[in-house]
């Protein structure tokens, strides 16, 4: 029986989804166009259960089966003891498996538990889960518009829209080719004036190739370019980073705080973009970003093709530490119908305020992950 001091886990569920985006999601790596994710609920012996998402890439059923692995071991546990529990999930299915640990993967695989734990918790307690953490240390979290189109004329225009709607700082993809790339920049800027501009390439340039394109956009202004090499070698991002005038972010090459403490070791990047899928959750994402804030580093928060359960556990995230940067990255928006009722998720110049309910914050819509889980199942195999 459940007692005053714990919150046993009863059951853990996953449900695999699949959500169409708006439109085409156009990047250096390829078009896509909907996210993959897995619900995760862990329900406690009390009822009350907490939500959280875990990718789905390449598909849900590698997540899936992961979860039926620990399944067992967990049921029964205290949710609130969740650095042990998530160290053991990293060592039962991942790194006692061979031939490696296979962290980066075991963080992402998890992540989605971790989220339910502290929604679990904050439900339970009737707190936010930034409360827990130490309360918020700001009322909003700044994002940036994340323009979206196949070229030129269509990335121009969607950033007008962000740019007519109040957002202070436009994001987009580059990497695509070298006049795309230019024609791309050259549009975007112009329909935004003097807005601040940054741009990520995804790893899709040589050292060579970076030092060239960033030259040939200089007169863009463009403020930051993300991940511009490939992140396997954190000695090509400090070499680029070290020998250009713009600020480069680190993106693919960041999951875990020994990789921040790393890039900061060379000074390979200016900003760090962090995601909670990427660093295993809440909890490392504060690691992380404590160990940017030691090297004098701004943390932006990465979005990836998730919903809107993320984006609310990372706003609880960001709330809370000091060095959140002032634009950071949403995707829920993209989705064509996403899986929350409430909040609303609707940007007021690009702010979003502190979400002050219970656990992560949302109320799950139950209609919309029925029809997302059924969209999976309707995926080719």
């Amino acid at each position: 029986m459940q007692n005053a001091s714990q919150v046993i886990i009863k059951s853990i569920k996953t449900t695999p989804l699949y959500l169409e985006f708006k439109e085409p999601y156009y990047w250096a790596q390829g078009t896509n166009y909907g996210a993959k994710t897995v619900l995760i609920e862990v329900e406690s012996e009390d009822g009350t259960v907490g939500f959280g998402e875990s990718f789905g890439a390449p598909n849900c059923e590698m997540t899936v089966h992961a979860y039926d692995l620990l399944r067992a071991d967990l049921t029964g546990l205290d949710a609130s003891n969740i650095n042990s529990i998530m160290a053991y999930c990293h060592q039962a299915v991942f790194a006692s498996q061979g031939p490696g640990n296979h962290r980066k993967l075991s963080l992402q695989v998890t992540a989605g538990l971790e989220m339910a734990l502290w929604d679990l918790l904050g439900k339970i307690n009737n707190t936010p889960v930034h409360k827990m953490l130490g309360g918020a240390q700001r009322d909003f979290i700044q994002y940036f518009g994340f323009v979206q189109g196949k070229g030129p004329n269509e990335l121009a225009a969607d950033a007008k829209r962000y740019a007519n709607a109040g957002y202070e700082v436009i994001y987009m993809k580059i990497g695509r080719g070298q006049q795309n790339d230019l024609d791309s920049v050259a549009a975007v800027r112009a329909a935004i004036g003097n807005l601040r501009l940054r741009a990520d390439a995804n790893e899709n340039w040589d050292i060579f190739s970076a030092r060239r394109m960033i030259a040939s956009l200089k007169p863009y202004n463009i403020e930051m370019i993300e991940q511009p090499v490939d992140s396997s070698s954190l000695a090509a991002l400090a070499q680029l980073r070290n020998s250009v005038d713009t600020p480069i972010a680190a993106d693919q090459a960041v999951h875990t705080f020994q990789d921040v403490y790393n890039i900061c070791q060379i000074n390979a990047a200016d900003l760090i973009v962090l995601g909670l899928h990427e660093c295993g959750g809440i909890l490392n994402f504060i690691k992380a970003a404590a160990v940017a804030e030691a090297s004098g580093l701004k943390v932006c928060i990465h979005g990836n093709f998730e919903t809107s359960i993320t984006t609310c556990a990372a706003h609880q995230a960001g709330l809370v530490i000091p060095n959140l940067d002032d634009a950071t990255q949403i995707m829920g928006n993209f989705l064509n119908e996403d899986v929350i009722e409430s909040p609303s998720m609707v940007h007021i110049k690009g702010r979003l305020s502190a979400i002050d309910r219970p656990g992560l914050g949302f109320e799950l819509n139950l209609d919309s992950v029925a029809r997302a889980a059924k969209a999976y199942s309707q995926l080719p195999v």
